[in-house]
């Protein structure tokens, strides 16, 4: 009895491999698609993902004072923020964020990135 289940442990610690041995890694992957997923990358905006980054400064009108004021448009930090909070805002109504673009990605695309900016040095 003790001889089979070493031999279990050993067949199912050969399936159970944490390296993974595909052709592209999981973070190399991530990374292509942070670059470039489909037009815009992430990185164009968000950087490293690490901090709040300014994309555009702008001046418009306060109609209370009537005075010109600078607004900027910023793209939040990325790298910290839940699974949850992740597909919420790649799969949103893009009339929530007039700057955010769409992305058209599939499960495992998401997956990956979360993964590489969740591991970006």
């Amino acid at each position: 009895m003790k001889f089979i289940s070493f031999i279990l442990l050993i067949v199912s610690s050969l399936f159970s491999n944490p390296i993974d041995n595909s052709f592209i890694t999981k973070f190399e992957y991530g990374a292509m698609l942070y670059e470039n997923p489909r037009g815009v990358g992430c990185i164009k905006c968000h950087e490293k993902g690490n901090k709040p980054v300014v994309i555009a400064k702008y001046k418009e009108i306060d109609k209370k004072t009537k005075k010109l004021v600078e607004k900027k448009i910023i793209a939040p930090a990325i790298n910290n923020v839940s699974f949850e909070v992740f597909l919420d805002k790649l799969r949103s109504d893009k009339t929530e964020s007039k700057v955010m673009p769409t992305y058209f990605m599939t499960n495992e695309e998401l997956k990956s990135l979360y993964y590489y900016i969740k591991n970006i040095k």
